[in-house]
């Protein structure tokens, strides 16, 4: 019921505005907002003009929502967010409250009044309170209604607030048009398309230099002398306290797995799924058309498009819980696999379908999904974990620097010598305990720190902590020519390659630009590829991202030249044009139907957004406070 609920608002018009203008929320809020709103009541979170948003109501709305934020966050369980994070993704689902209030408020002050009926027909038209003769049933209304722990009039309360908000906004959509002349510069854009002729010059594919005379060899070690030295290295102890230190230490109960594989049981008892592609018409034979298309041609386009007005849907992983339609339910999950089936009367229609994949149903055991839920609870709450271990990482280090590091807190220690790289004396690459940015600020403070420095805690990304002490310092110094000889040699050698890679692909540019093409170019150590399609609808990867960066402001016979670290290109455009027809016909109608609702959800955005300044919500923080508590979660708002 609250999935089907949260369909026909979120998905509502005022649901797609609503998403459009949550970015608001932290911008439209001011002092004078809270300022004016500073009682002790805690049953009102916010009011505006004279609509009131009850606490319960951002209590109920935190319940159904947090998961779900929490998840795209990448934390499995909200309650390991911080209490300010928890207040911020609280006022986060107020503000879509408060979106909400602002397009009832103003619905009330035009005058905007949905009758009764209007809201009678609605619920009848449902079909998740339709019963096994496809009409509406009180008993199923009454059923679905208290297993959701909701009462009659909170429903019809949605649905009249719904059926208001649209009511208000569709005019704005109705009246959103696309010109053909705006759509077809779109798409003579995106469909311009360039053939480019590609040549590929490996610097490895040149052949090896003979060895130069000495005198060559010791000019060169002089002119590049800081080459062949031995670099600084220097002794350090490094101490480093981040999530991936800590999860390790992290651990859970079984009776807390176990609860949390149940909460789970979705994702570790999962029935079987089909991937469904289904089309609805409203008569029989429309449907039978449909069939016959589909069967005839075997195509999901050619289906679509053979009956004007008729609704198409893909439903990919489809569950037998996720089809409103009893009926539909039954015939969709008895279907063999890639057979066109119908046409089956159902209440919204008839309906034509075939099932293009299917899933068995598959269990995984609590002993199989024990490591994965610990190590999806240990990713949540190695954070916040590495927040409460940080003091005590810092009172050890203040106490007996880093001699003394407690083996609880999940601190990682390592000791040795590094170059200004990272790497050891060896050319290995130090086994410090952290990557990425983490690494390189580590090794960064190895060189910025003076020898015997006493050790500091430092803050480094994503969340980390790390010190260092630097022991003792081993200079750089150089290498005489004898013994660096050998280096000398190599070095000499691959910069001759590449030397002569860049002559040869600079005459090849030369003289593609003169011509305007690279006809006749078949030089051994060159790779050619020619007539390679590039557009913005299709880039392809078939050009190296060097040379297509420059490809769309080039015009036919124009030639460029790049490298990367071992390669050197020359490409030329050997045609621009259009293609006739620039896209199918279906792509063209589903990108003017992208850019109609986009339209009309900018209108509906702006509408809203001049709302939210001509009537300011008012917000109780306190009321936030009892929201969160009331919802299971909690701390101070901040």
């Amino acid at each position: 019921m609250i999935s089907y609920l949260r369909r026909v608002l979120v998905e509502s018009w005022l649901g797609r505005v609503v998403a459009i203008v949550i970015f608001l929320a932290f911008v439209s809020w001011g002092i004078g907002d809270v300022i004016g709103f500073m009682s002790e009541e805690t049953d009102v979170v916010a009011r505006v003009g004279q609509h009131r948003i009850p606490t319960r109501d951002l209590a109920m709305a935190l319940r159904s929502e947090m998961p779900t934020i929490t998840q795209q966050m990448g934390v499995k369980d909200p309650s390991a967010l911080s209490p300010i994070m928890q207040g911020q993704i609280a006022r986060q689902i107020l503000q879509r409250l408060i979106a909400q209030a602002e397009l009832l408020e103003a619905a009330r002050q035009l005058k905007i009044i949905v009758p009764d009926s209007a809201i009678r027909e609605e619920v009848f038209s449902l079909p998740y309170f339709k019963g096994p003769t496809g009409q509406f049933d009180r008993a199923v209304f009454n059923q679905r209604l208290s297993a959701q722990g909701l009462s009659e009039q909170q429903v019809l309360d949605m649905i009249r607030d719904d059926l208001t908000v649209r009511t208000l906004l569709q005019p704005m959509a109705q009246g959103s048009r696309v010109s053909n002349i705006l759509l077809k510069t779109l798409v003579d854009y995106g469909a311009t398309t360039r053939m480019v002729d590609l040549i590929s010059i490996p610097v490895a594919a040149q052949p090896a230099p003979p060895a130069p005379d000495t005198a060559t060899l010791q000019r060169y070690y002089t002119n590049h002398v800081w080459l062949f030295g031995t670099p600084e290295l220097r002794h350090a102890r490094i101490v480093v306290l981040s999530p991936q230190t800590v999860a390790d230490t992290i651990t859970m109960d079984d009776t807390q797995l176990k609860r949390a594989y149940d909460a789970q049981s979705s994702h570790y008892n999962v029935p079987e799924t089909r991937d469904i592609q289904l089309i609805t018409a409203t008569s029989e034979s429309d449907a039978q058309k449909i069939a016959d298309a589909w069967k005839l041609k075997g195509s999901w386009q050619a289906a679509q498009g053979a009956v004007k007005g008729a609704a198409s849907v893909e439903m990919p992983g489809a569950r037998p819980t996720t089809i409103p339609s009893d009926v539909l339910k039954q015939v969709l999950f008895q279907a063999p696999q890639g057979q066109v089936t119908g046409p089956v009367k159902t209440e919204m229609g008839w309906s034509v379908f075939r099932v293009t994949k299917i899933l068995p149903a598959h269990s995984t055991s609590f002993a199989d999904a024990r490591q994965e839920i610990l190590q999806q609870y240990r990713t949540a709450a190695a954070p916040s974990v590495v927040t409460e271990r940080r003091r005590q990482l810092q009172d050890a280090i203040a106490g007996k620097g880093l001699d003394a590091i407690p083996d609880t807190i999940g601190a990682a220690a390592i000791s040795g010598s590094l170059d200004a790289q990272g790497n050891t004396a060896e050319k290995q690459p130090a086994p410090i305990p952290a990557s990425g940015k983490l690494r390189d600020a580590i090794v960064h403070q190895v060189f910025a720190q003076k020898a015997g420095d006493p050790p500091n805690l430092l803050e480094g990304p994503d969340n980390s902590w790390f010190a260092v002490e630097v022991d003792s310092i081993t200079p750089a110094t150089p290498r005489s020519f004898e013994q660096a000889k050998g280096d000398v040699l190599a070095a000499w050698q691959a910069d001759t390659r590449h030397h002569t890679a860049d002559q040869q692909a600079t005459a090849l540019f030369l003289a593609a630009r003169q011509k305007g093409s690279i006809a006749g170019q078949t030089a051994s150590g060159i790779q050619v590829a020619r007539d390679i399609p590039f557009s913005f609808t299709n880039p392809g990867k078939a050009l190296p991202p060097e040379i297509a960066s420059y490809i769309p402001r080039m015009k036919a016979g124009q030639a460029v030249m790049a490298e990367n670290a071992d390669t050197f290109f020359v490409a030329v455009v050997t045609k621009v044009f259009v293609p006739n027809p620039p896209a199918p016909i279906d792509v063209l109608q589903k990108l003017k139907n992208n850019l109609t609702q986009a339209y009309a959800d900018d209108l509906a955005a702006s509408y809203v957004q001049d709302l939210n300044k001509r009537l300011p919500p008012h917000i109780n923080n306190a009321a936030i406070q009892a929201a969160l508590s009331a919802a299971g979660f909690g701390g101070p708002v901040q």
